[in-house]
């Protein structure tokens, strides 16, 4: 495996140090990081995010990770504990017919809740794409493709109805800007943003790419017609590798070019399921010109950076929870591509090599 040098490193200084002190951090990690290999350590604060806890898990055979938790003895057991055992945001799109999305959708908030109302159950709605993003984008869609997919939405919706639940609406929107149409797609998405933001219990969060891929302005025009007014926000990383402290800047910066669009108080969520030794798009394709970014090279030890492995534990106790909702697992490093299927051996490297 080719690991991806260090770019170098800067010092925290006594402000830094204070706030660890006082937020209960430990300071380990604190002396050397910088935004390609800075560990977010321990987050202690809980803000007024309608997603403070409790959390329910999907704890079913039928779940890959789960069910190889299960089945495992001995080490690859409690490696495999770091992810089954977490709460992970489960994905929804076109591969279930819509004849199957209520029931789909309700058996995993019936699983996640496991009885308890109050729990938050998270998932994703990824429908945008009848081929997949990259390969699906240039795709034209027919009118009866934008019919369906609003049908699809308002049944996922009504499936949902009045459950607490954290929506991660259309993971890497911003394929949609360099594909067919980019109106039509925002559109669509727009409708779903309205859709689901009615719902009386549910967070909705419409996703604005990472903070290596659009720039602040991009991402302000493009949630603004996707909708973002109707939500409670947006959210970073879902398929990048970037750092947590990167996103957190760059999403204050949406953030405050939201508020100057006249949408105001934003809130934002980051996924930290792959960034535990964090890199860049730019960063990985300089290393790795022939490479395949959505199975990025896995850190073979703890001591590697800038490569694929864990990053902070799914949580709503932030650093930044002005701003920040959560960091939830959006992200699916132990799939090939990031979407299936599932990789026992990938999943056992990242758990293995985690700094977390």
């Amino acid at each position: 495996m080719t690991v991806i040098p260090s770019r170098g490193r800067r010092r925290f200084g006594p402000l830094a140090l204070l706030v660890a002190v006082l937020l209960g951090l430990p300071l380990v990690g604190l002396a050397s990081a910088s935004p390609s290999t800075a560990q977010v350590v321990s987050p202690a604060v809980a803000g007024t995010s309608p997603l403070t806890g409790p959390w329910g898990r999907y704890l079913v055979p039928t779940d890959d990770a789960y069910h190889a938790y299960s089945t495992a003895t001995g080490t690859d057991k409690a490696l495999l504990a770091k992810i089954a055992l977490r709460a992970r945001v489960r994905w929804f799109g076109e591969w279930i017919p819509q004849r199957d999305v209520t029931s789909k959708i309700q058996h995993y908030i019936q699983v996640e809740q496991a009885g308890d109302p109050q729990r938050l159950v998270q998932l994703a709605i990824f429908r945008l794409w009848p081929n997949g993003g990259e390969p699906g984008k240039l795709r034209p869609l027919t009118l009866a493709d934008q019919r369906a997919y609003r049908s699809w939405i308002r049944t996922a919706a009504a499936a949902i109805g009045s459950s607490r639940t954290a929506l991660v609406l259309e993971p890497d929107l911003p394929v949609a800007l360099t594909g067919w149409q980019p109106a039509v797609r925002l559109a669509l998405t727009r409708y779903a943003a309205r859709t689901f933001a009615a719902l009386p219990r549910t967070s909705v969060y419409v996703d604005a790419g990472d903070a290596d891929w659009l720039r602040v302005d991009q991402a302000v025009s493009m949630l603004r017609s996707a909708g973002v007014e109707y939500t409670r926000g947006f959210s970073l990383g879902a398929t990048h590798y970037w750092s947590l402290e990167a996103q957190d800047s760059y999403g204050r910066a949406v953030v405050a070019g939201l508020t100057a669009a006249g949408i105001p108080d934003r809130h934002f969520v980051i996924d930290t399921a792959d960034n535990g030794r964090p890199f860049t798009w730019p960063e990985y394709w300089a290393a790795h010109p022939h490479g395949d970014f959505d199975t990025a090279e896995t850190c073979a030890t703890t001591a590697d950076v800038q490569c694929v492995t864990l990053g902070h534990w799914p949580t709503w106790r932030v650093i930044d929870p002005a701003h920040v909702d959560a960091y939830l697992w959006f992200g699916r490093p132990w799939l090939y591509k990031q979407a299936s299927p599932w990789q026992l051996d990938r999943a056992l490297a990242i758990a293995r090599s985690t700094p977390f």
